[in-house]
């Protein structure tokens, strides 16, 4: 189940306390104070391990405690720190302070943060002893660790975000760019939460695409999926605008890009300046060479985009046109990167 929402508490560890004793041995009758200082509470720590995709273990466990520091003993024994508690979180963890609002950490992988600091351990009294103060008898208690109430939120961090209305064929697309397994089916919304995939296009270069629930109108208002996950796409370097040629609703492809501009605009202007591919996709379902490639002439006409530039035109279900469509995704992603013998013309 995909969870990016939680609500925690955490809790680290308590200081130990101080102890106050003094040395009783045969023959030494001025032993001195003895007493050992506490140890050092656990802390709580998030550990960002790139294998998770959701926040799936907080959503019935709420409370998390590191381990107490253990009190110090006679003969100056010191106590056992507490253990640190791990929690794994997933790359684009926002962290909050859910009592101030503040932002304490963004996540990014392979990093480890201290977010609960663990108490400091009491001071015994023979941490007090001086040469005009031989016999004290006073410890310290330790230190409370710290308690917070925390917010998660995940946004998803990928190369690529595939945005389209439901049915537009993202779902198709991710499955047969990548090895994911996303639900496929002919009525809209089966996809419910973002899909993560891996494009291989050589042995040296991947790409991760996001698929993201479809947008229909007034998704930044919270109609439909979109409010919820738009968040995700926001994290992506690149948007595949896919577009279906052929609507089965008999919508206009047209109409249907610019609705979902008009969505990116009022949720987020970053997103909306984010650099996009226009994909027309089941460009098969128009067998005939000449009615295709008028439709598509059509839309990149009104859109005021130039095919191959601006524009590709590919079949997810056919597997037409994909290695073109990972090449310019790499150009897109890799500027610099230039590959020899790439040319950005598709059939069509």
């Amino acid at each position: 189940m995909f969870v990016d929402r939680a609500l925690i508490t955490v809790k680290a560890g308590d200081g130990g306390n101080g102890h106050i004793s003094f040395r009783r041995e045969k023959f030494i009758p001025k032993g001195g104070p003895s007493g050992g200082d506490g140890g050092r509470g656990g802390s709580v720590v998030f550990v960002c391990e790139e294998g998770l995709s959701t926040l799936f273990d907080f959503r019935f466990q709420h409370r998390f405690e590191a381990q107490p520091g253990e009190n110090g003993g006679a003969k100056q024994c010191h106590g056992g720190d507490g253990k640190d508690l791990e929690l794994r979180v997933p790359p684009g963890t926002l962290v909050f302070n859910n009592d101030t609002g503040d932002l304490i950490h963004d996540m990014q992988p392979n990093e480890r943060v201290v977010i609960a600091k663990g108490g400091k351990g009491g001071f015994g009294n023979e941490h007090f002893k001086s040469s005009t103060y031989q016999a004290p008898r006073e410890a310290t208690p330790g230190e409370k660790g710290e308690l917070l109430n925390l917010r998660l939120e995940l946004k998803l961090i990928a190369d690529v975000g595939l945005l389209g209305k439901p049915n537009a064929g993202k779902s198709t697309l991710l499955a047969a760019l990548t090895r994911a397994n996303p639900k496929i089916a002919d009525y809209p919304f089966t996809t419910l939460s973002p899909q993560l995939g891996i494009a291989e296009i050589d042995a040296h270069r991947r790409i991760v695409i996001a698929d993201i629930p479809g947008l229909i109108e007034g998704a930044s208002d919270g109609a439909g999926l979109g409010l919820e996950f738009l968040r995700h796409v926001e994290r992506t370097r690149v948007l595949v605008h896919l577009l279906d040629i052929q609507p089965a609703d008999e919508s206009d492809p047209v109409e249907n890009y610019r609705m979902i501009r008009e969505e990116l605009r009022r949720h987020s202007q970053a997103l909306y300046d984010k650099r996009e591919l226009v994909v027309i996709n089941k460009i098969d379902l128009i067998p005939e060479k000449a009615a295709r490639e008028k439709e598509i002439k059509r839309i990149c006409r009104e859109l005021e985009l130039r095919l191959d530039r601006d524009v590709l035109a590919i079949s997810g279900a056919a597997r037409t046109n994909l290695q073109p469509l990972l090449e310019r995704l790499w150009k897109e992603l890799n500027p610099a990167d230039e590959v020899e013998g790439w040319k950005t013309s598709a059939p069509v």
